[in-house]
Formats: structure tokens, C-alpha cells, sequence
């Protein structure tokens, strides 16, 4: 049987695929709608619903030309120059789109939140406001009917019906067609480039929607449109009309005087049955106050009003009787107060937002106003900061620091707090972030920001990541630590008191995920210390107090104060009047350990083995270690796995031992917490726990009795039970946890019943049956004692 090599079998099924396709036309979609224009010439041209441009229906038929060289049995060169010598003839053709796929994609994907279809048609609104008003400075004649520039929206609940009337530029026929009639083709975006491409390209021209698909999502809660425009360059006013989950539209003249324009654009929106709540006066108020209070054009919204008046009553014919008994008394007429209801326009929006104004215009109480009412709150910032950044990136900002955290405290958790607004060109977008502008550990800042230039998604709910939003939360960022810094810097100290203990731990977490920032986030941290046990001092007040000859930052983390004084580690510190900072919350050691260093100091853990205090006499030393040496040796024979090592200690004076952490071990504190975590991973506990190290006080009176022991008699049940009673206490003396508390508390019963006999009324007895009988001494003062179990353990008294 004939093998065909790989290369044949390649080049065999290459040629036929080849021919199965050679010679098949292009086929013609059936999603390509068409439709002939007025001016269509004789050759059969067609103006697409799509675009704007013209196709030849005849043309796009054409089969596509191929080469009918064979390929069986050909070998060809794969040579760069040969494969351009034998490129065949390409045709383009233009993206084609089905219609009403197209436009259920915009109604139902584009958007999450169905309430910004206000907030687009507003805004396109107050795009053909500016429009009109950048156009009338070089022709006048668009402004001759002297309309007011404004928005004005009306609602009827009962029918749910929304109207949406501007005064802008309006549209002509053809303009209708080519806007609204082509999806994702965009008339502002049209108007840029015409000013970018004329010699007035240095306007200021603020204008909002750019992408052309802003007027779609009416369809999010409206079943049928009607757009009536009339346009100052035409005397005829048009109505398009179109409706939901349909790929035609209709454009007709209105010939109704009653609803002539005399310049703009009027949006009729006819809801949904389920979305009829949006034709509600007061929700349209609240829509256009969190979306578009900031719109430079006045924005008047149909509401109902009442005012107060007096009217009569009818008397009641009893009280009439008891009246006219009496002839001198004063007949008064009886009124009450009623209210009197009525609709007018009401203004809903603020033409000129505070982050617009110059710094030097705005006073403290304004800015306090503003934070109150744009954040719900009833206290006054600690501080704000209003500034503006040029360059690269351009954008306005006020910043403001709250006085007290979040209800719950869970805004260091949650990333998620609403806290900045961010709007594009006054038009309000988001508050929803996940650490786009503000990193989690400062969540807690709250502010506006407003850019022109920012990079959204089409529906502009969604912050992409990109260089300019990395600019712009640095730059944040930094703004944010100014403020704090200043609130630190300030001669009231309260202040930062109060900011520290609403805001300390998230500061301690910038330690650990923003590395950029540890040069302003530690002068910001505060700790009590050995010799600040009531009040909280910060890094630089530390650095101030060293001694000349201390190199490092000392630390002990702990639960509480309490514990952190009165730990064997701070003794020989203690006596050096070396500072020792606090660390008392759980979130204080892991903070510091990625801090490292302050001012080029290292911070240093006094639980940690090899601790350099700067007093160090290598001969003292070792003349130490070949006294206590042989004691170390049997310790740690004793001991076993419990520690890695038993060494001389330089930390110590009054204590008999201390148990340290390894150098890379955790601390007794760590462990704690490691213990703590409710899904946490306690694999690593066994191998940190073996890296403890027993450190004993040579000069104590216990370590010289037990060398004592261990020169004389080292295998004495007495002097061992004694070495583990010893690494018992120093296990909880040094913050760990005993493994078996128990037998920790058995051995202590039996020390004490060992010190307390023969004392108080015990000897006593002992003493009257000693006289009694005299004659049998040994028989009499002798006491059989059972072992006393602890812990498993058995030990005879």
C-alpha cells in the first residue's frame, strides 16, 4: 500500500478546498435591507439603511476572481516575494448589520441601569442647546425667535408619557434620516470634526454624546417614539416616529398648528406598561438631580404646587342660635386654611457646579454645604481640597475627608462605597468604582470629579483601565494625602485624633498593598509606646527621642498596652530608657513588617532571637557561654522539639527565661492571630512553632540552682520537672499559647502543695503527732502521698 508523505497529504487537501470554492459567487445576505432614493440614477443605485455611502447592488453580485492554475502536483516556493507575485485581485466590501439585532443589543446589553435613558436624552438635549448657541455667534439669524435656551420635561402619569422639549438647534428632514435614522452615527461627533477641521478648531465647544447611540435608549423603557424637531434653517417642522423591536421608521411633516415648535426638538416617550413608574413628577425630578444637576442649560421640570389660602366656612345652625341669643355680641366669620394645588414649571438643576468655580471664590461654608448635600451627611468635613490638574490628563475636583467612618466600619472590606461621583462634562456617570480612582485603603475619601476626556464604554457607565485613569489616580491619590497631612500638621490635635480613630487601619492596610506610597502614608501612623502609654506619638516624634547611639526602631506587638508593658522582652530596654512602640492592633505588626524601614531605621521585633541593643562584649560573651554552656546543652536535651535552641540572653534582668520567635518565625502575637482566622491555613503552625528559641538569665537564682543541678546530679526528676515547669511559664510570660493548659495547671497545683506543706495548720498536726509519739519518729511523721496526675503525666511528690 502507497504511503503519501505529509507534505502531499497538505498539499492535496489545500487544492481540494481550493477547487470546491473557485468558482462560487459571493453570496448576498439576506439581513441587507435597501431602499431606492428619490435622485436614484439609472444605473441601479441603492442607499443603504446603514450607512451613509452607496452600494451597487449588481457589482456586489460579482463572482470573486481566482487563479485556474492546478494545484495537484504543484510545488510551490513559500517565499515571501512569490506569495505577493501571486496575490489575486481583492474587492472590499462594507460590514453589513442586521437591524433589529442591532438595535435589541443596544436596548438590552448596552445598558445596565434602565434609568439612564434621562440622562442620554438630556444630554443630547443640551448638546443642540450648545450647538445652537456656539452657531448663533457667527449666525445670528438661528436665534430671530428669541426662545429661551432651556429643557423643559413634562409627564402625564395617568398615561405614562414623558416629553422632552428643548430649544436647541433642532433638525431638518434630512438630518433626521442621517441621526436618527443611522444607528451609531453621531451628529455631535459630526460637529466636532467640522470645528476641528475649520480655523475655529480652538473653541471651547463642551458637547456631551459622542457615540450615537445615546437616543436608543429611550427603547429601554418606551414602546413607541415620536421626535417632532424643527429646525431654524427650515420652515417645515418633521415628526419621526419609531417604535420598539422594530427596524423601520416613519417621517412625516406635522401640519398641526397646535403642536408647532418655533425652534428645537420635542421627544415623546410612550412607556412600557411596566415602566410607566418613570412618567412620576418626583421621580423625573430625582433622576434629573443625581444625572444632570450639572448641566449648563436651566432644566425645568412640570410639578405640582400649592399654596396656602383662607376661605369660609359655613356656620353650623346650633352654634347660629347660641349667637343670636346674645344681640350685642360681634357676629366674626369663620374661616379655615386650605390648600390650593396647581402645576407650574419648576427650575431642577444648578446651572454653575462648585468644582467650576475658582478656589479664592468658594468659602469654607459652601463647601461644607455642598459635601452635606451631595453625600447625605450632617457633619462638617475635617478638610476638602478643591484643585484642578492640567497636562496630560485635565480634570476638576473637590475632595473631602468625612469627619466619622461609614455605618458598619466595612468600608476598608468594601471597595464599593460610593464615595466619589464621577462626572464627564458636568453629566454624572458613575459612583460605582472597584479601585479605579481610589485604592481600597483609602475608600473612605469622598469627592467629585469631572473630566471632559475620560475613557468610558459606549453606554458611559463602565471606567475602562488605561494610562489616563493610572494619571488620574495618582494624581488623586496624592491630593487625597495632602489633605490628611494637613489635618495632621494642624495645631488642633484633635482633629487627627478623632481622623485616627476613624480612619488608623485603613492607613495601616496602605502599608501593606500600596508599597508607591509608604513615604506619605508612615509619617501618618501613630503608636503608643513604653514611654507614651496614654497618648499615641508618630514615627518622627520616635525618631526624635532616640538615643545618639540607637540605630533601629523597636517594637512588641501585643493584644493590649497592658500586656505590651509588662512583657519580660522590655526589661534590659527599660533599663537602657530605650523607646519601644506598641503595636496593640492586629493589623499593627503585619503593617510595620512591610513598612521595613523609616528614615533609613529599621524596624526591629524585640521578640525576635539575635537582638542587637549596641551594649555587646564579645569576651563577656563567650566567658558567659562556657560557664552556662553545658546548662544550655541539657535544657535543650530536656526540651527536645519543643524549641530549636537554647541560648544566653542580653534582653533580660529580672526574668528567669523568655521564649523568642525564630528571626524569620512568627511572633507569639502572629501566631495568635494565625490561629484566629476562621478560614485560615494552619499548615505553617507546626513548622513556625519549631523555630522558638529559650533564652535563659544567667544572673538569676533560678538558672544558677538548675547549673547547679546540672553539674551534680543532670538526670534528677526534681531538677527536669523543674526545665519543663520553667518553659511552661516562659511560654505564657512571652504571649504563646500553652499547647495542654491543664497539665500547665497541674504542675502549678503541685509546686504549690510542694511550697505550701508543712505550713500554717498542717505543720501543726504534724508537729502534735510527732510528740505523741516519739518512739517510732519515721513511722509517725511519715506521709505515703499518691502521684499526683497531671495532664497524662504522673509525678510523686
Amino acid at each position: 500500500m502507497h504511503r503519501l508523505s505529509k507534505r502531499s497529504v497538505k498539499s492535496l487537501l489545500r487544492s481540494s478546498t481550493a477547487a470546491r470554492y473557485r468558482d462560487v459567487a459571493a453570496p448576498i445576505s439576506s439581513s441587507h435591507f435597501f431602499y431606492q432614493s428619490a435622485d436614484a440614477d439609472s444605473k441601479g443605485r441603492w442607499y443603504s439603511v446603514l450607512t451613509s455611502g452607496r452600494c451597487d447592488a449588481i457589482e456586489s453580485a460579482k463572482p470573486f476572481k481566482t487563479r485556474n492554475e492546478p494545484f495537484l502536483g504543484c510545488r510551490f516556493e513559500s517565499t515571501a516575494a512569490a506569495s505577493d507575485a501571486s496575490d489575486s485581485p481583492s474587492e472590499k466590501f462594507e460590514y453589513q448589520a442586521e437591524v433589529s439585532r442591532l438595535m435589541d443589543l443596544i436596548v438590552n446589553s448596552l445598558y445596565s441601569n434602565k434609568e439612564v435613558f434621562l440622562r442620554e436624552l438630556i444630554s443630547n438635549a443640551s448638546d443642540a442647546l450648545d450647538k445652537l448657541r456656539f452657531l448663533g455667534v457667527t449666525e445670528p439669524e438661528l436665534l430671530k425667535d428669541a426662545v429661551d435656551l432651556d429643557i423643559r420635561i413634562q409627564t402625564d402619569k395617568e398615561n405614562g408619557i414623558i416629553t422632552i422639549t428643548d430649544s436647541g438647534i433642532g433638525m431638518t428632514r434630512q438630518e433626521l434620516v442621517d441621526c436618527l435614522g443611522t444607528i451609531a452615527q453621531s451628529g455631535t461627533a459630526k460637529f466636532l470634526k467640522a470645528l476641528k477641521d475649520s480655523k475655529d478648531a480652538g473653541a471651547d465647544s463642551n458637547l456631551i454624546g459622542q457615540f450615537g447611540v445615546g437616543f436608543y435608549s429611550a427603547f429601554l423603557v418606551s414602546e413607541r417614539v415620536e421626535v417632532s424637531t424643527k429646525s431654524p434653517k427650515s420652515d417645515k417642522q418633521y415628526v419621526w416616529v419609531g417604535e420598539a423591536n422594530s427596524s423601520t421608521y416613519t417621517i412625516r411633516e406635522e401640519t398641526d398648528p397646535a403642536k408647532q415648535l418655533p425652534r428645537g426638538t420635542r421627544l415623546t416617550l410612550y412607556l412600557k406598561r411596566d415602566d410607566k413608574g418613570y412618567a412620576h413628577p418626583e421621580r423625573v425630578e430625582k433622576l434629573v438631580k443625581n444625572y444632570s444637576q450639572f448641566v449648563s442649560f436651566p432644566i425645568y421640570t412640570w410639578q405640582e404646587k400649592g399654596f396656602t389660602k383662607e376661605v369660609e366656612v359655613d356656620e353650623d345652625p346650633g352654634e347660629a342660635n347660641k349667637e343670636g341669643q346674645d344681640e350685642t355680641a360681634e357676629k366674626k366669620k369663620k374661616t379655615k386654611k386650605v390648600v390650593e394645588k396647581y402645576w407650574d414649571w419648576e427650575l431642577t438643576n444648578e446651572t454653575q457646579p462648585i468644582w467650576l468655580r475658582s478656589p479664592k471664590e468658594v468659602s469654607k461654608e459652601e463647601y461644607n454645604e455642598f459635601y452635606k448635600n451631595t453625600f447625605n451627611e450632617y457633619l462638617e468635613p475635617l478638610a476638602s481640597s478643591h484643585f484642578t490638574t492640567e497636562g496630560e490628563v485635565e480634570f476638576r475636583s473637590v475632595l473631602f475627608v468625612p469627619s466619622v467612618s461609614g455605618m458598619g466600619k466595612d468600608d476598608m472590606i468594601n471597595p464599593k462605597t460610593k464615595n466619589i461621583r464621577l462626572y464627564v462634562k458636568r453629566v454624572f456617570i458613575s459612583d460605582d468604582f472597584d479601585g479605579e480612582l481610589f485604592p481600597r485603603y483609602l475608600s473612605f475619601i469622598k469627592g467629585v470629579v469631572d473630566s471632559n476626556d475620560l475613557p468610558l464604554n459606549v453606554s458611559r457607565e463602565i471606567l475602562q483601565e488605561s494610562r489616563i485613569v493610572r494619571i488620574m489616580r495618582k494624581r488623586l491619590v496624592r491630593k487625597a494625602f495632602e489633605m490628611i497631612q494637613g489635618i495632621a500638621l494642624s495645631e488642633n490635635r484633635d482633629d487627627y485624633e478623632k481622623f485616627w480613630e476613624n480612619f488608623g487601619k485603613h492607613l495601616k492596610l496602605g502599608c501593606i498593598e500600596d508599597r508607591e506610597n509608604h513615604k506619605r502614608i508612615a509619617p501618618l501612623l501613630r503608636f503608643f509606646s513604653s514611654q507614651s502609654e496614654n497618648e499615641m506619638i508618630s514615627l518622627d516624634e520616635y525618631v526624635e527621642n532616640m538615643k545618639p547611639d540607637q540605630k533601629d526602631i523597636y517594637y512588641i506587638a501585643s493584644d493590649s498596652v497592658t500586656s505590651a508593658r509588662n512583657t519580660p522582652f522590655l526589661e534590659k530596654l527599660l533599663e537602657k530608657d530605650l523607646e519601644v512602640l506598641f503595636l496593640v492592633d492586629p493589623i499593627d505588626e503585619v503593617a510595620v513588617q512591610n513598612l521595613k524601614a523609616f528614615k533609613e531605621k529599621n524596624f526591629i521585633d524585640i521578640s525576635k532571637e539575635d537582638l542587637d541593643l549596641g551594649d555587646k562584649n564579645e569576651d563577656k560573651e563567650k566567658e558567659i557561654k562556657q560557664e552556662f554552656g553545658q546548662t544550655c546543652d541539657w535544657i535543650k536535651k530536656r526540651l527536645g522539639d519543643k524549641v530549636a535552641s537554647v541560648q544566653i540572653s542580653n534582653r533580660l534582668s529580672s526574668s528567669p527565661c523568655v521564649l523568642v520567635s525564630g528571626k524569620f518565625g512568627w511572633s507569639a502575637n502572629m501566631e495568635r492571630l494565625m490561629k484566629a482566622q476562621t478560614v485560615g491555613d494552619t499548615s505553617n503552625l507546626e513548622f513556625m512553632r519549631s523555630r522558638r528559641v529559650f533564652e535563659i538569665n544567667p544572673e538569676h537564682p533560678i538558672i544558677r540552682t538548675l547549673t547547679e543541678a546540672c553539674r551534680s546530679t543532670p538526670d534528677d526528676e526534681e531538677a527536669l520537672r523543674a526545665i519543663d515547669l520553667l518553659y511552661d511559664a516562659a511560654l505564657v510570660s512571652s504571649g504563646f499559647t500553652p499547647e495542654n493548659p491543664a497539665q500547665l495547671g497541674g504542675k502549678i497545683y503541685e509546686m504549690m502543695n510542694f511550697a505550701l506543706a508543712g505550713k500554717w495548720g498542717t505543720v501543726s498536726e504534724y508537729q502534735q503527732q510527732a510528740n505523741q509519739q516519739p518512739h517510732i519518729p519515721e513511722t509517725v511523721e511519715a506521709e505515703v502521698v499518691e502521684p499526683v496526675e497531671a495532664g497524662g503525666q504522673k509525678y510523686s511528690q
